[in-house]
């Protein structure tokens, strides 16, 4: 007769307070309103909103690391080129008929002398476009790294959803860190062998240097879905069109009220957007 130290123990799903279908149909919620307000203040009252709900939240990498900021402030960063650019494009070739600059070129520069414009609103509309873009990447982070993801899965069914298309999405999001740690380690072992340097370079060498990342990448996310693919067919997965849960989706009063507060701010910031 076998003999266990300790009994077998089922691992909770999740201690979080609120049920994942709540935060799915929240985020859903928030991410249309992204895309209906179009001016400045209202922008950047969802944005600000998104920063304080993740301050608040102390997100942590993982339960073996320190805790990072509240604010990606690394996201940010790699995305001041762009901010920068959406700026120049949308003032200078942006509507509008208040001009900051005009004309961009003095009348003695060569060609373009006397041309070019930057506009008022076209540069407060690159300011919502950054809110909006910003806004976008708090979003997602702030329900995957507080939900586990077969809470998620079990969300996405309980809206409708074929298990299968949950199964996938479920799985795109587990496989982003074991893709991160992968690379991770190739890097260095490419830093250990001395082959390839990824710090200080220019940007064509950095081209290079990444594409020798690139490769076995591939070749490790192709073994991994292999794996995966004869993993699930031992398991005969989805053989039954029903499935069953361990923990139901149960609605509780907090959920409610949390579902509720969403809609109220929902439809206020889309009031004052609007008047």
């Amino acid at each position: 007769m076998l003999r266990f130290k300790q009994p077998f123990q089922c691992e909770t799903i999740s201690n979080s307070k609120l049920n994942a279908l709540t935060k799915l149909l929240c985020v859903l919620l928030l991410t249309i309103l992204v895309f209906l307000i179009d001016k400045f203040a209202s922008a950047v009252c969802l944005l600000i909103f998104f920063l304080v709900i993740r301050f608040f939240l102390r997100l942590t990498a993982s339960k073996k690391t320190e805790k990072r900021p509240a604010i990606s402030f690394h996201v940010i960063k790699n995305l001041t080129l762009l901010a920068v650019f959406i700026i120049l494009m949308q003032t200078i070739f942006g509507p509008g008929d208040t001009y900051i600059v005009k004309p961009l070129f003095p009348s003695s520069f060569p060609l373009l002398g006397g041309t070019g414009s930057l506009k008022w609103e076209g540069f407060i509309l690159s300011l919502v476009i950054l809110c909006r873009l910003f806004t976008l990447i708090l979003i997602l982070p702030l329900f995957t790294e507080t939900t586990p993801h077969n809470e998620i899965a079990a969300g996405l069914c309980t809206l409708g959803f074929n298990y299968k298309t949950a199964f996938i999405i479920t799985a795109a999001f587990n496989l982003i860190p074991v893709f991160k740690e992968e690379a991770s380690r190739i890097i260095d072992a490419q830093k250990l062998r001395g082959s390839v340097s990824f710090e200080k370079r220019s940007f064509f060498s950095g081209i290079k240097a990444y594409t020798k990342l690139l490769l076995p990448l591939i070749l490790g996310a192709m073994r991994k879905a292999e794996s995966s693919s004869v993993s699930m067919d031992s398991r005969a997965f989805c053989l039954y069109k029903t499935r069953t849960w361990i923990d139901k989706t149960e609605m509780k009063a907090r959920d409610f009220i949390c579902i509720s507060a969403c809609i109220v701010f929902f439809a206020g910031l889309l009031i004052t957007n609007y008047l």
